[in-house]
């Protein structure tokens, strides 16, 4: 099957279950800044960075997968996509962020200001840096949606915010 279909060529796309939405939607604005963090943490993976680390990005981009299908499906469909057993971010990939970010904070990496991401001439480190900027955007776009009744969970809307936090941290480990 080819990836040129022509369905988007009206302006809608595809989400689970058949359904069809407008490109310009506000859960397709998450979908596509989720998608671009997942890519910049790719880069930041690609670019050098430790072992410990790309096991933590690794894990990051596994969730962002399930948490792009959670977005990809309507409400009147969640059941649907439960019974499905499709990914879903829980309460555990939450603490799981908290928990590591605290574990960097305990090794003595605390906010001391502003960063310059690149002054450490560091591809890995300007790449988190470059992904935490993205992190805080999807943050953004979710509270967006929600706010404009697309009913988004707490956890998914406090998942980024403790996403970018660990990512602002990486990057000073990395």
């Amino acid at each position: 099957m080819s990836i040129i279909t022509g369905r988007g060529d009206d302006g809608e796309t595809d989400l689970l279950f058949g359904r069809r939405i407008a490109k310009t939607s506000l859960r397709i604005e998450v979908l596509g800044t989720v998608d671009e963090l997942n890519a910049a943490l790719g880069l930041a993976r690609a670019a050098g960075a430790t072992d410990e680390v790309e096991a933590i990005i690794d894990r990051v981009q596994d969730l962002l997968v399930g948490l792009m299908g959670q977005f990809a499906c309507l409400s009147c469909d969640e059941t649907r996509y439960a019974s499905a057993g499709y990914a879903q971010v829980t309460e555990a990939d939450l603490d799981w962020l908290v928990a590591t970010a605290k574990d960097f904070e305990a090794r003595g990496i605390v906010f001391k200001g502003w960063a310059r991401p690149g002054v450490e001439h560091s591809m890995a480190r300007a790449g988190m840096d470059f992904a935490r900027t993205i992190a805080r955007r999807a943050e953004r776009s979710v509270l967006k949606h929600h706010e404009a009744g697309g009913e988004v969970s707490l956890l998914l809307r406090l998942f980024f915010n403790r996403l970018s936090d660990l990512l602002w941290i990486l990057a000073r480990a990395a």
